[in-house]
């Protein structure tokens, strides 16, 4: 990764990608309306990224009621993660990021070898990221479990705030 990792506390890169669904998705759209987790995916039909999208469409529901709205990035053409999503079943659309743009700007893109490493941003309504996490090698994953909580965790720290 040759390439700088956003901030926590920073404004989140704005892009738009294309998505499985047949419309192009700007992250900056989501701004006022819904918090957003970024969850940079290595390469459709690949076992750890399987599972994790899987789990993903497994729990659609535990994280539509969190109120966020999860967006999965891969550098994998539109037809292939179409393929991906009809196989499995999976609920959530997938965006590709076949230019590698949206890795590059977010210091994820594993350029020697073109493809993201598994990385993870919450980015609140107003655009902010508000928590990251870059795992070591992209065979490591974070569970839904951990991501849920550490959302809940955030939207506690902002309701304090909001009281204060």
């Amino acid at each position: 990764m040759t390439s700088h990792i956003p901030e926590v506390g920073t404004l989140a890169p704005d892009f738009t990608i294309d998505s499985t669904s047949g419309t192009p998705v700007t992250l900056s759209a989501f701004r006022g309306n819904s918090p957003v987790l970024l969850a940079f995916f290595p390469l459709a039909f690949t076992s750890v990224c399987t599972a994790e999208l899987c789990s993903f469409s497994d729990d659609y529901d535990r994280f539509a009621e969190s109120g966020v709205q999860i967006l999965p990035i891969s550098v994998d053409s539109i037809p292939t993660l179409r393929e991906f999503k009809s196989k499995h079943g999976m609920k959530t659309e997938l965006l590709s990021d076949f230019r590698r743009d949206v890795g590059r700007s977010y210091g994820v893109l594993l350029e020697d070898k073109f493809f993201d490493t598994r990385a993870y941003f919450l980015i609140d309504k107003e655009g902010r990221i508000v928590w990251a996490h870059v795992e070591e090698h992209p065979g490591l994953r974070r569970s839904d479990d951990e991501l849920l909580s550490e959302i809940a965790r955030i939207g506690a720290e902002r309701a304090k705030e909001e009281v204060r």
